[in-house]
């Protein structure tokens, strides 16, 4: 009786684990698409960046305008920006919802944003933004080299209608009212 109890414990504990490290065969192409978007946004190709954004966006915030956003925080002359370390997290199985593929995903970057030619009330602003956004433990700030040292955890929304060519939303809390429009009831309850 021993014997079939710690069995039968042994055959549950390896279904358990299996069910655990089941394999997102989207992850790949889901890192893929990430990581060509953030590298777009790096190498200041915003027109590029802004095509890896998922269209139905543009409802709530016009593409001409997501671009003249970009510009002005990455193509900044005052404020240098450079992320590197770009590092992925848990990346959910993709749900189909209305004939697209929804994955929530988490990833992680640093960020050095070079605030030299600010002055010190903008400086104290931008601080105030990035503790806001990122946590105190997240911000550091370097008087010798003016700038600031951000390690940023993110989350996006990762849609494809192939589960191929993946594009992408950042997930927001502030944003969510606007997200109404553009994502499905599912995927706006888990952010």
């Amino acid at each position: 009786m021993k014997r079939k109890t710690l069995m039968f414990l042994f055959v549950m504990l390896s279904f358990l684990v299996f069910a655990q490290n089941k394999a997102n065969p989207d992850e790949a192409s889901i890192k893929k698409s990430l990581t060509y978007f953030m590298n777009s946004i790096k190498d200041k190709k915003i027109d590029q960046g802004v095509n890896c954004i998922y269209p139905k966006l543009f409802i709530v915030i016009p593409k001409d305008q997501m671009t003249q956003i970009l510009n002005m925080t990455y193509n900044n002359p005052f404020m240098k920006i450079d992320m590197s370390n770009l590092k992925f997290g848990n990346i959910e199985l993709p749900k189909q919802i209305n004939g697209e593929y929804f994955s929530i995903v988490d990833y992680f970057f640093h960020l050095k944003c070079d605030v030299g030619s600010l002055n010190d009330e903008m400086k104290k602003r931008l601080n105030a933004a990035f503790i806001s956004k990122y946590g105190k433990n997240n911000v550091k700030y370097i008087a010798a080299e003016s700038s600031y040292f951000v390690n940023a955890h993110m989350r996006a929304c990762a849609v494809s209608k192939n589960r191929k060519n993946w594009q992408f939303i950042i997930l927001e809390k502030e944003y969510k009212p606007h997200l109404i429009r553009v994502l499905p009831k599912k995927i706006l309850d888990k952010i």
